[in-house]
């Protein structure tokens, strides 16, 4: 970031809020060492936010000029809050809706390499239970998200586009995270090589479990030269 500071950006548990989910944040100046991170922060301390219903998995992203918080709420949409680089990692304000779509959680918003465009990836429940990811783009982080891969049958990461060797072990595809080109906070990826980092699950291992239950294993997506991805 701007600090010269590595921050993580996570959800922990506030009871006695009205948000019980609460986003926070660590630091540490030293990443090689695990025990340096500080102790968690939120990035609300005294208040919720005005607007705010509900709130799970928050991404932070940064532009020439702000700080971006997106976030989804399990009811198809995703929204977005901004601060500028001075302010951060407070000052987040101007809640609004950023996308409205069959979407469920886990937005993760990226820069394209050499592009003046945005890529959101968001898991989505499909036919059956089964999760999925759906592509964004957008000319700015702060604009209008339109779909690029946004249905089951044709997804940006799915059972119905990824190929792996017997057996199989994944037709369900979450909590994904794409593998950036750098580490600064403008999190950018090169879209002629996406790598994307899965946890995946067969649909008879995870039926009838609870969701901290399922067995989920994780795995990298490569995309190949034919716009399909494959499994390692």
């Amino acid at each position: 970031t701007p600090h010269k500071r590595w921050y993580m950006i996570y959800q922990v548990g506030e009871p006695n809020r009205k948000l019980q989910l609460q986003p926070a944040f660590s630091t540490t100046d030293n990443i090689s060492d695990p025990e340096s991170w500080s102790q968690a922060k939120l990035l609300f301390p005294d208040t919720d936010p005005v607007g705010v219903q509900g709130w799970i998995d928050f991404w932070v992203i940064c532009d020439k000029e702000n700080a971006y918080l997106f976030f989804t709420s399990l009811n198809g949409k995703m929204w977005r809050m901004w601060t500028t680089l001075d302010k951060f990692p407070y000052g987040f304000d101007h809640c609004e809706l950023a996308l409205q779509a069959d979407i469920f959680e886990a937005s993760h918003t990226y820069k394209l390499l050499n592009q003046d465009k945005y890529l959101t990836v968001v898991e989505a429940q499909g036919r059956e239970g089964r999760r999925y990811y759906k592509a964004y783009i957008a000319d700015k982080l702060n604009g209008e998200w339109k779909p690029l891969a946004d249905t089951q049958d044709r997804p940006f990461a799915g059972a119905e586009n990824i190929y792996q060797s017997d057996p199989l072990w994944a037709d369900n595809i979450s909590h994904g995270e794409l593998i950036r080109i750098g580490y600064d906070e403008t999190l950018t990826v090169d879209p002629s090589n996406l790598q994307f980092l899965i946890q995946g699950v067969l649909d008879q291992q995870k039926a009838g479990k609870k969701y901290g239950e399922i067995p989920w294993k994780l795995g990298l997506l490569t995309l190949i030269n034919k716009g399909k991805e494959s499994n390692k």
